[in-house]
């Protein structure tokens, strides 16, 4: 047996249909088909085509993820035959945000398209991001102040890279690891980004190489944002922001 057997019969069942009537539908044979159901053959290529359409939902998810578990109507669709885990509520109907750690931000790369990776990461729920999909990943370095090492930015999925707005600030899971900047423009090829400090410069990623986008809906720190003793070079940085937010203002 496989995922994708436990997957058509449950789906089949859903639809009240029999093992001849869907059959019919692919046009094969209800022997043909049962093999399918029963583990006994994989199905080529162009009927797995047939049965994710006509269930409207991608070739990934009937290979790789449990339905039984995870209703359909909860899963978010992404392009390129990849799917996000669904939407899942605590006991309270709260939602469930995942947090990623600090030791795990270099396995997210490889497993965040995994239900069991994704599945086994700690979450909380807050009650005031409700609509959508929201995520918690680490932040280090100084490139946006006033989030540094100890703090965890909460993001909302984005599902597609047209509705990024100038001057929001946008988690980017890419191969190369995750990088929380702000939005300047798109290209061809990628998307121009920028550090609210200063002393990092512009720099663009490319299309290739981006796996997710987060919009920033929320933070949470864990050390102080600002200590007693306030070095120039984060003056600077104060300074900077102001400036790009008051030209935004103006646009």
């Amino acid at each position: 047996m496989s995922i994708f057997s436990d997957n058509i019969r449950f789906l089949r069942g859903k639809k009240d249909l029999s093992q001849q009537g869907f059959a019919e539908i692919l046009e094969i044979s209800r022997d043909r088909y049962s093999k399918y159901e029963n583990g006994r053959s994989e199905a080529p290529y162009e009927l797995l085509i047939k049965i994710s359409k006509y269930y409207n939902t991608s070739i990934d998810l009937l290979l790789t993820v449990d339905v039984r578990k995870y209703p359909l109507d909860n899963m978010i669709n992404l392009p390129e035959n990849r799917i996000l885990l669904p939407i899942q509520v605590d006991n309270t109907g709260e939602n469930k945000i995942e947090i990623v750690p600090q030791k795990a931000q270099m396995g997210y790369l490889t497993g965040y398209n995994d239900p069991e990776f994704i599945e086994g990461l700690q979450h909380m729920s807050l009650p005031f991001l409700r609509n959508g999909k929201y995520r918690a990943f680490p932040v280090e370095g100084e490139s946006m102040p006033p989030y540094n090492d100890g703090s965890f930015i909460l993001g909302k999925y984005v599902e597609n890279k047209d509705h990024l707005k100038k001057g929001k600030t946008y988690l980017f899971i890419t191969k190369e690891g995750i990088v929380y900047k702000r939005f300047e423009k798109l290209s061809k090829i990628g998307t121009s980004i920028k550090s609210d400090n200063a002393f990092f410069n512009s720099y663009e990623i490319e299309w290739s190489e981006v796996l997710e986008i987060w919009e920033f809906a929320g933070s949470v720190n864990t050390k102080e944002l600002i200590s007693g003793n306030v070095e120039y070079q984060e003056i600077k940085s104060m300074f900077a922001i102001l400036r790009d937010e008051i030209n935004i203002l103006k646009q």
